[in-house]
């Protein structure tokens, strides 16, 4: 069975930083497409960051700059590095896994999520 599991939200201060993990079990991911997400209170699920296999990223733009995505396939771990924290960034993080083909953006591109961890950023 897969699994997704992250770790690393916790409540900070505005310009603080926090590293978000992501552990895979149930199948090798080196070759998928890894990627977070957020959700607000109120707001859709938005797409953060990916990676695929080789290490090719891509960021939204209210993040690009400020956070890091990577991975380390030994370990089926990805990381997200947050830095510069803001408090519109306030949000559930999820991690998703899905084949590196489907379009990163696409909530129905995954096929397995992480039950969320959450990030609260004061003023």
């Amino acid at each position: 069975q897969v699994q997704l599991v992250e770790s690393g939200g916790g409540l900070v201060q505005a310009g603080d930083s926090l590293r978000l993990s992501c552990v895979a079990s149930g199948r090798a991911f080196s070759t998928y497409r890894m990627s977070w997400f957020r959700q607000a209170p109120g707001k859709e699920r938005e797409f953060v960051a990916t990676i695929i296999w080789h290490g090719s990223t891509y960021y939204a733009d209210s993040v690009k700059g400020r956070f890091t995505i990577s991975r380390d396939n030994a370990k089926n771990t990805v990381y997200l590095q947050m830095n510069t924290l803001k408090p519109e960034d306030t949000a559930v993080y999820y991690c998703a896994t899905g084949p590196s083909a489907r379009p990163a953006l696409v909530r129905a591109s995954y096929d397995y999520w992480g039950q969320g961890t959450q990030v609260t950023v004061s003023s």
